[in-house]
């Protein structure tokens, strides 16, 4: 797909629509493997540098081809992180404009309204949560003929199935389940967006992912994510002797039982020698504190995706990992530095009785498509 996909005369303009700090990682990705420019340096330094910071993004400077708009999230970890990357988006030169679109009630309608023009004005949208029913929402006024969908982590294998095979777009956790009457009520939003992600005689679209994509749709470009930029602009990282553990959100959405999670979080730190554990944005406080009393673990909150995290070190020699999307992306952002990245299969007899029936196989296949890993047995559990 052409950088350049305006109407003759006019270069195109990208609007992407991020919700986590991931998404807004690999947008930059996307943009800097197409090639898309930022502002000049001058117009960006017209801007007071207070002005550049500010959450609103409303004095970004002109020029730029690409406009982030942040749909903020409540979670103050997820926040966090996504001001950080706001940062170095603005950095590489992009407009940034941050939507309290989650801040009550009107706040929907308030941040719909005021993106309108912007979205019947564009001429490529970039989304990072097909699942979204915000961006589901979205995709409803946009008049845009290329669509790109960036990586969400492991949820981007299942878009790409679902939209293979034609069924309705639910993240994978939640299949299996019976639709509630929320999902009845937006079923026809989200219908109409699977049919604007199809892609026709008018509709391109790309779907840029450094997962495996083994059920490729009909039209649909997949562009891989090798975190070039991510290499560029960090690291090589110092390596420590140890080992480090990356934390997974699995008991959060309701997939693993906790106390298993703990045991066995507890069993790889003893047999591996990990020291730190980096916690997911989505990591209850509770748990954490478990976890820290309990494995006597030190555990690390990341302000930045891990991917820059790892990238800008120190990191340990071992990455420890259940199955998640950092199997497939961490090998990446630190190929040629010597990290090893184990990843640990789900027992199970983790799962909790709520999973989805899907869980175990999902899961399963995340690990066994992961390139450049050491795949290890289940841990035991005493």
């Amino acid at each position: 797909m052409s950088p350049r996909a305006g109407q003759a005369g006019h270069p195109a303009h990208t609007l992407a629509f991020v919700e986590s700090p991931v998404q807004l990682l690999n947008v930059l990705e996307w943009a800097h493997l197409h090639g898309l420019r930022g502002a000049p340096e001058s117009a960006r330094l017209s801007v007071p540098a207070q002005a550049r910071r500010s959450p609103d993004g409303a004095q970004a400077p002109a020029g730029a081809e690409l406009t982030v708009v942040v749909l903020s999230p409540t979670d103050p970890m997820t926040r966090g992180q996504l001001r950080r990357m706001a940062d170095l988006a603005r950095d590489e030169g992009y407009r940034v404009r941050w939507e309290e679109a989650r801040g009550g009630t009107t706040a929907p309608f308030h941040t719909i309204g005021g993106l309108a023009g912007s979205l019947r004005r564009a001429d490529r949208i970039v989304m990072g949560d097909p699942f979204s029913r915000y961006v589901q929402l979205l995709l409803t006024i946009t008049r845009a003929h290329d669509l790109v969908v960036v990586d969400d982590g492991t949820a981007t294998m299942e878009f790409v199935a679902q939209l293979a095979r034609g069924e309705r777009l639910v993240r994978w956790h939640r299949k299996g389940g019976r639709p509630g009457a929320r999902d009845l009520l937006f079923a026809p939003v989200s219908s109409s967006a699977r049919r604007r992600l199809t892609p026709s005689a008018r509709r391109r679209v790309e779907v840029f992912s450094s997962m495996p994509v083994t059920e490729t749709p009909e039209g649909v470009t997949v562009t891989t994510n090798d975190f070039a930029w991510t290499r560029a602009r960090f690291g090589p990282p110092r390596i420590t002797k140890g080992a480090d553990m990356v934390g997974t959100s699995l008991v959060e959405t309701g997939v693993v039982d906790g106390d298993r999670y703990l045991e066995a979080v507890r069993s790889l730190a003893r047999a591996h020698g990990a020291t730190r554990y980096f916690a997911h944005r989505r990591e209850h406080t509770d748990k954490l504190h478990r976890l820290a009393t309990e494995t006597g673990l030190e555990i690390v909150r990341p302000d930045l995706p891990l991917e820059l995290i790892a990238r800008r070190g120190p990191i340990g020699r071992t990455i420890l990992s259940f199955p998640s999307t950092v199997v497939h992306t961490l090998p990446l952002a630190l190929a040629g530095t010597g990290v090893r990245v184990a990843v640990f299969d789900i027992d199970p007899s983790w799962l909790t009785e709520n999973a989805s029936p899907r869980a175990q196989g999902f899961l399963s296949g995340v690990t066994g498509t992961a390139k450049d890993v050491h795949r290890l047995a289940a841990v035991g559990l005493a």
